[in-house]
Formats: C-alpha cells, structure tokens, sequence
C-alpha cells in the first residue's frame, strides 16, 4: 500500500510541475457580445464581419465605421525562474547536508554479532498447563 501511494504521489507531483512551468495562450474572437471561435494554438477564425479597409477617397477619409469584432488574448505566463541545480550552497547548507548524512548512515549500522540478552537464562518451569486450568482452547 505505501509504494502505491508513494508512486501516485510522486506522478502527481510531476505533473505540478509540469503544469506550473508550461505557458499557453487562449486567443478569442467576439463578433458583439457572443463568442465566435477560440483556440488554444493557433489565431482564432474571425466570423467575417470585419470592416474592410477603406480605400482613399476624397470625400471623407478620417470618417470610419465602427467595428462590432474583437479579439480577446489570455496569457498564461509559465514559472521560468526553478533552480535546477545546487552548485552554490552555503557554508550553513553545507554543514546541514553532512550532518544529515552523518546521522542516516549510522542509522542504519548493524551490530558486529547478534546480542541476546537472554542466552544466560533458562526459561521458566511450567508446573501446570494454565489453558487447559482455565479452560480456554484456541481454535
């Protein structure tokens, strides 16, 4: 059970990761107050309506209708700045990493031989058998 949980803990950390570093963008086009098309990888699609470009005339150039299009963009900025590597640590690090390795090594040192602190001692007489005097039977 505890590797189970320790595997989908550690895949589900990685895809923390993952989704916190990647950067996307979700481009909109509004034809009005009604969303037309969106996409997440490419410039959306617009609907057709926007107004062509005038052609220079000499009536009234700077007179322009009004577009009802337009294009939305949401940006998702990833998180660029993980440190990657630990080639700089200070001195108080350094003294915190060899004093934990110190410690879990001899943690886990064994004895040269196997103490029993009970090889010297006989085990106890029985002078009556205490389940069949109290009646109790495993079954």
């Amino acid at each position: 059970m505890k590797k189970v949980f320790h595997k989908i803990l550690s895949v589900l950390m990685a895809f923390v990761v993952l989704l916190t570093t990647m950067s996307f963008t979700v481009d909109m086009h509004y034809c009005g107050d009604s969303l037309v098309d969106f996409s997440f990888f490419a410039k959306a699609e617009s609907c057709g309506m926007e107004k062509a470009q005038p052609t220079k005339s000499c009536d009234n150039p700077t007179m322009t209708e009004k577009d009802c299009c337009t294009d939305q963009q949401i940006v998702k900025e990833g998180n660029q700045d993980l440190k990657t590597s630990f080639d700089k640590l200070t001195f108080e690090q350094q003294t915190f990493v060899a004093s934990f390795f110190y410690t879990y090594i001899n943690l886990f040192e064994g004895f040269d031989e196997n103490i029993a602190p009970f090889k010297d001692y006989s085990p106890p007489f029985v002078k009556r058998d205490i389940q069949t005097l109290h009646e109790t039977y495993l079954i």
